[in-house]
């Protein structure tokens, strides 16, 4: 079996991925405001936005797709860690059910953002581990 020359998450390519992830999340949010026309509505793609810019300019820069990469897996993680923000309306009365989109919306962001952190932080690992022997010596 040959071994194979880059990372794949279900057979995706990470940055192929990473461009997935934020067309989704501005479509994702682009849809919530239309419908509810909360402002807030607009965050998935407010992060959405530069984890697609970091996964366009990793294909268009690949000498640099060290560090586009590792600017899409922080807006990752703030997407992941944004979301926690569901859980803020438990305590409450209403509960999140307050706000159904708004809690829809959080708990996407925890399940994606937490999924795409995951898969980056191990592509980084496969990346350090099959990195060419030149590389590794530095």
């Amino acid at each position: 079996m040959a071994e194979q020359a880059e990372f794949r998450f279900m057979g995706v390519t990470v940055p192929n991925l990473t461009i997935g992830y934020g067309l989704f999340l501005i479509l994702w949010g682009t849809a919530f405001f239309l419908e509810s026309q909360a402002k807030t509505a607009f965050i998935p793609a407010g992060i959405g936005l530069p984890i697609l810019l970091s996964g366009v300019l990793t294909r268009m820069k690949p000498a640099q797709r060290k560090i586009w990469m590792h600017v899409a897996v922080l807006f990752g993680l703030l997407a992941f860690l944004g979301g926690f923000r569901v859980f803020k309306g438990l305590g409450t009365e209403a509960g999140m059910f307050a706000l159904p989109k708004a809690a829809a919306s959080q708990l996407m962001l925890i399940v994606t953002g937490g999924l795409y952190t995951a898969t980056c932080v191990r592509s980084f690992i496969w990346a350090r581990k099959n990195r060419p022997a030149e590389d590794a010596a530095e």
